[in-house]
């Protein structure tokens, strides 16, 4: 179910989303691990039997990586971008939706952005601001 996060609802999961974010990350680094073994398997000495059986573990890498990201995405954050680090959380201010802005390496929320703007138009929260929902 959809739901707005308000700055401390956002700064509450966060850990839980941390944690997430980073066994996604994980994975990702597993299904470049195979890629790269199966890329490997391409040479003189290709073994058909080699080759499908690390096919088999990319498929299943692959398959648990959007498993990873389906269950980082349940907890109701967007992933803008893995490689940046880039997790949005949507929210509203006044009557306007706008993402709350996390990057990896940040231990809480401090930034948000309009909707169609992205990380370069982040702005810092204002710690009297109660205008974000």
């Amino acid at each position: 179910m959809f739901s707005y996060f308000t700055v401390a609802n956002a700064n509450e999961a966060l850990p839980k989303v941390i944690e997430k974010y980073k066994a996604l990350k994980k994975q990702k680094l597993e299904v470049e691990r195979l890629e790269a073994k199966l890329n490997s398997q391409m040479s003189i000495s290709f073994n058909l039997a080699e080759y499908a059986a690390i096919k088999r573990e990319l498929n299943s890498a692959v398959t648990k990586f959007y498993q990873a990201v389906e269950d980082l995405e349940n907890t109701g954050v967007v992933l803008k971008s893995l490689e940046e680090g880039l997790l949005d959380f949507p929210s509203k201010r006044f009557d306007d939706e706008v993402w709350l802005c996390w990057k990896e390496g940040e231990t809480e929320i401090k930034f948000w952005h309009e909707k169609d703007v992205g990380f370069m138009g982040r702005k810092p929260l204002s710690v009297s601001d109660e205008s974000l929902v």
